[in-house]
């Protein structure tokens, strides 16, 4: 009797799994792919690289292999010494002419101090003239008034008393009337009323002088001279001076015009302003 094969159990299909939610994907960006080029030496032709020798294509400004400058710039000359003194330097090196840039800078520095000292008298003169300009004035009396001639009735201190209608008689030019101050001051202007008044019939009446030499003595004893030249007319002329520490002022009478036989130079007022 044959023994029977005994007959496989049906085999069931596994349940199928649940449906999961999917995640979006992230994306990936290819890689790059890296592509050996052989480079055939053989075939380059051009001016080799000064620095490794290898040739390059024409065109090139950088070597293929070692990125050498294939035309390297050429050091700039040394700039001239003159350049390299302020305010002409322009990029100044080491080496370029620092004795010589010292000793002109030496030299500039010397020649300023004495253009300086030089001009100082001159550039305080021009400070007080400004402030001569800008500044007011006020009118200063002497303290005494003395003259070289005169006439009876007319003194030379008519000539500060204030009033146009009375003179101050010479009897020829060369006369000189001195005013002295007690207090040096700075003379910024002089006012001259010449003739006998400022009317015209009385001014004609006597003779008057065109000219003036004027000195100005300061506290220290140092005279200034100038020559004033008067217009023939009535009224008073102004003449800017600008002398500092006046101690004495003298006018002595120039160039008469009219002086005839019983007439005589007048003057009427002289005024005096310093700085206020």
């Amino acid at each position: 009797m044959t023994p029977s094969t005994p007959t496989p159990a049906p085999v069931s299909d596994p349940a199928p799994a649940p449906v999961q939610p999917v995640l979006p994907a992230k994306p990936v960006a290819p890689r790059p792919v890296v592509r050996p080029v052989a480079a055939a030496d053989d075939d380059v032709t051009g001016p080799p690289c000064p620095s490794c020798g290898v040739p390059n294509p024409p065109g090139r400004r950088f070597c293929r292999r070692c990125a050498a400058p294939l035309d390297p710039v050429a050091p700039p000359e040394a700039l001239p010494w003159w350049r390299t003194v302020w305010p002409f330097r322009r990029g100044v090196r080491s080496g370029s002419g620092r004795a010589v840039r010292l000793l002109v800078i030496l030299g500039v520095v010397l020649a300023l101090c004495v253009g300086g000292f030089l001009l100082l008298p001159a550039g305080r003169a021009l400070f007080e003239d400004t402030r001569d300009k800008l500044g007011d004035a006020r009118q200063v009396t002497p303290a005494r008034t003395t003259a070289s001639a005169g006439s009876p009735g007319h003194p030379a201190t008519n000539t500060t008393d204030g009033v146009s209608n009375s003179y101050w008689a010479a009897p020829a030019a060369g006369a000189t009337v001195t005013y002295t101050f007690d207090t040096p001051f700075r003379l910024v202007d002089v006012i001259i009323t010449n003739g006998s008044s400022t009317d015209p019939q009385e001014y004609a009446g006597q003779a008057r002088a065109l000219r003036m030499d004027l000195v100005v003595t300061t506290g220290d004893g140092e005279e200034h001279r100038s020559e004033l030249t008067l217009a023939d007319k009535p009224g008073p002329q102004t003449f800017p001076t600008g002398l500092s520490d006046v101690h004495t002022i003298s006018l002595t009478l120039r160039s008469p015009a009219g002086l005839t036989a019983g007439r005589r130079l007048a003057l009427a007022e002289v005024e005096f302003f310093q700085r206020a």
